[in-house]
């Protein structure tokens, strides 16, 4: 059966389709026996290496949680600075004054220019010379300063072409019906921006959430990565430990990307089901009182 975006499929395309799939699962197959052998050869999968995770709740409660919390912690305070942040500043770039559009765009290209490490270690330095902070909570001001400087300047390129990307049309009507800029850009731009950038803005927040590792392998910032290497030290199962904190990693942004598509889901939903009409009320309450009053006289 024929479809809009691709022709059915012949006999021939079929066996070959059918015939790559099994090559692929046999290589896959392949690949997880080898690496099954390798691990048990080197003797890591005996049960004594996995059992701290799996028996009892010391590895938990002492190492893998207090990381975790610290990773989450870090990670939330980047995301809720670093979103209104590169908000302002991609709204900024849209500026049709110029005295504000080159510095913000100075700023964003600067910050995104320099990798998140730098950052970080340059954020560590400035609060160990001229803040007073607590020696104990200076690694974790300097992860969120790293992380909040990179990713706002990632966020405003995004939120500048999201509203790029939208049909010209939208604010020209906008406008012809008495909405003043900000009007426009708060009312009609943003809203069927978000949609269409909830994708991008969900990849940045999973670099922030990886990205809080590199605090823990160079500023001693005691993130969940930087704990299983503290637990390794005790019970000397490095692949275990490693495996471990991946499956966290991956649960946590899997969780990230799926509120997202169930977010963008429900925002496409009710964007269809108001049918985005604007009727004459809404346009007196959103337009200029001096300037809908003239065009009410102009009529």
């Amino acid at each position: 059966m024929s479809s809009v975006l691709y022709d059915a499929q012949g006999p021939r395309a079929k066996r070959r389709n059918v015939l790559l799939t099994v090559i692929f699962v046999a290589a896959f197959a392949a690949v997880a026996w080898w690496v099954y052998t390798s691990l048990d050869e080197k003797n890591q999968l005996e049960w004594t290496l996995w059992k701290p995770f799996f028996s009892g709740t010391e590895a938990w409660s002492t190492y893998i949680w207090p990381g975790l919390k610290n990773t989450l912690k870090a990670a939330a305070l980047a995301m809720v600075i670093a979103l209104p942040l590169g908000a302002v500043f991609g709204i900024a770039r849209l500026s049709d004054h110029r005295w504000i559009s080159v510095p913000a765009g100075a700023v964003v290209e600067f910050f995104r220019a320099i990798p998140v490490l730098v950052l970080m270690i340059f954020g560590n330095a400035l609060f160990a010379q001229y803040f007073t902070v607590d020696p104990d909570d200076r690694p974790m001001y300097a992860v969120v300063t790293g992380l909040v400087l990179y990713n706002a300047a990632v966020l405003a390129e995004i939120v500048r072409a999201g509203i790029l990307s939208l049909p010209k049309g939208q604010s020209e009507a906008a406008m012809a019906i008495g909405l003043r800029k900000g009007q426009v850009m708060r009312v009609i731009l943003l809203p069927q921006a978000v949609t269409a950038m909830l994708p991008a803005i969900v990849s940045q927040l999973v670099v922030i959430v990886k990205d809080t590792a590199l605090g823990g392998a160079v500023l001693t910032f005691p993130e969940l990565l930087s704990s299983a290497n503290t637990m390794i030290g005790y019970y000397g199962n490095t692949i275990a430990s490693f495996t471990v904190v991946a499956v966290i990693f991956i649960a946590l942004n899997f969780s990230l990307t799926t509120f997202a598509a169930w977010l963008e889901a429900r925002l496409r939903r009710g964007r269809k089901s108001t049918g985005a009409v604007v009727g004459a009320g809404a346009v007196d309450e959103l337009a200029a009182p001096g300037e809908h009053e003239d065009l009410h006289k102009g009529s």
